[in-house]
């Protein structure tokens, strides 16, 4: 399949690859240079609980997530 490079130095990943992959917007990548001419594109992997604080903040009920005292472990 092929692609072109912006003016800014920017590549599309063609929308039937990014369907077929579940590419999301911003998701990041790693470029490796192989050879000259020759790229190897890699999608980072997603931090396990990336964004739970966040979705946990947005609940509609109030006071759903509240922070708690907690005891250190030295103890039990």
């Amino acid at each position: 399949m092929k692609t072109v490079v912006s003016s800014k130095g920017q590549i599309v990943l063609p929308a039937e690859f990014r369907q077929m992959d579940e590419v999301e917007q911003g998701q990041e990548f790693d470029v490796e240079r192989l050879d000259r001419g020759d790229y190897r594109l890699v999608r980072r992997a997603i931090p396990q609980n990336e964004g739970v604080l966040d979705w946990l903040l947005a609940c509609p009920q109030k006071d759903f997530f509240v922070a708690i005292d907690s005891e250190s472990t030295d103890t039990l």
